[in-house]
């Protein structure tokens, strides 16, 4: 009995050890399917997370990009103009070829130095495309604006050479106080009003490139000349007289004045207004070379602050200075005050096309021409190292 159970138990054990062979066996190659299955399933997904870490880099970096580019758009308003051109900003009459070149002479990305010049004319151009584009309306009210805010310089340096009169000799009162002068030029170019001096090269460059006709440009100016005038001179009727009942000055500084602009052979003051023109020219230029407000406020009080100390002729200020003798002082006549506005018009306008606009419009253009060139000679190379691969 007991060599039965001990050979039940051998074969017991003989059949647990198949079985368990049987199962190792099976698991192994359960196993291998698994590792087999599971191969394909980790590159799969080794694949996925390499897509996905890359779409998220390539997001990181376009997130990137735009924020750069946002960053850049706040700090740097005053080139977005050129930064930004499209099509819709250049005549129709301009190339594919031409628009190209243009943007490319005119792109001005980089904050840490001045804006070329190209990029500062192609601004200039494009706020005189806009402003043709005003109604009549809207240029008379801004124009006329200008000439009212004008003419709080000539009351002021008014009042401020009353009370030098009696401390200093007249000549020195006379250019201390004129230092005064840019305070209504301050008022008038950072609100962006239209005054006439100003805006006389700007205007004109449309009609130097040919996009608009002189005759549009002549009408622009008269709007504007009229406006500036009309203001003017409601000023001087209406303040001026208010400083003369408050004692802030006396009819003899207001002769003085108008002895000080008028004392002069016409030939010599038509020469002085080509001059302030010219001034007046370059401080548009270099207001919108400026990256910033303060610039733009230093830089006109530099530049007009030089023309009152000078003496120099700008037609607007001058217009009020002489039709507030003709309204409440002795020595001017109606005659007296026409042939000077004419004079000094004539004179501004010379100085602020011929030596502002035409000076610079002429190196916009050789830019223009150097960038077609080396773009020309830019294809021919790469035709050339085209057919010498085919080659």
């Amino acid at each position: 009995m007991p060599q039965n159970n001990d050979k039940s138990q051998d074969v017991a054990n003989d059949t647990l050890d198949a079985q368990s062979q049987h199962d190792i066996q099976r698991n192994s190659i359960d196993s291998d399917t698994v590792a087999t299955d599971k191969e394909p399933l980790e590159a799969s997904e080794d694949k996925v997370n390499d897509d996905v870490d890359g779409s998220v880099k390539d997001d990181d970096a376009n997130t990137d990009k735009e924020n750069s580019s946002q960053d850049v758009d706040a700090s740097a308003p005053s080139s977005d103009v050129t930064e930004n051109l499209s099509d819709e900003d250049f005549p129709e009459e301009f190339t594919e070829e031409e628009k190209e070149t243009i943007k490319k002479v005119a792109s001005d990305d980089n904050l840490s130095k001045a804006k070329s010049s190209a990029s500062i004319l192609v601004e200039q151009f494009i706020d005189a495309k806009e402003t043709f584009g005003r109604s009549l309306g809207s240029l008379f009210t801004s124009a006329f604006t200008a000439g009212l805010e004008i003419g709080i310089s000539f009351f002021v340096i008014l009042s401020a050479f009353a009370l030098l009169k009696g401390v200093v000799p007249d000549d020195y009162a006379m250019v201390l106080s004129s230092l005064l002068y840019p305070i209504g030029f301050i008022i008038v170019v950072i609100g962006q009003s239209l005054l006439f001096t100003e805006q006389t090269s700007l205007l004109s460059l449309p009609v130097l490139n040919k996009i608009e006709p002189l005759h549009k440009l002549l009408r622009l100016w008269g709007i504007v000349i009229a406006g500036n005038v009309v203001g003017g001179c409601l000023f001087a009727a209406l303040m001026i007289g208010l400083g003369l009942n408050m004692d802030l000055f006396t009819v003899s500084a207001i002769n003085a004045y108008a002895e000080h602009i008028l004392g002069f052979e016409w030939w010599v003051i038509f020469g002085s207004a080509v001059l302030a023109g010219w001034m007046m020219g370059i401080a548009a230029w270099l207001v919108t070379s400026a990256r910033d407000t303060i610039s733009r406020i230093v830089l006109v009080t530099l530049i007009t602050g030089s023309i009152g100390f000078l003496g120099l002729h700008h037609s607007i200020v001058g217009n009020i200075e002489v039709f507030a003798a003709l309204m409440y002082g002795t020595t001017v006549g109606i005659l007296d005050y026409l042939l000077f506005l004419a004079v000094v018009l004539a004179g501004n306008t010379v100085g602020g096309v011929v030596f502002v606009a035409v000076l610079k419009n002429r190196t916009f253009l050789f830019d223009v021409a150097k960038v077609r060139e080396e773009s020309a000679e830019d294809k021919s190379n790469k035709l050339a190292r085209l057919n010498g691969r085919k080659r």
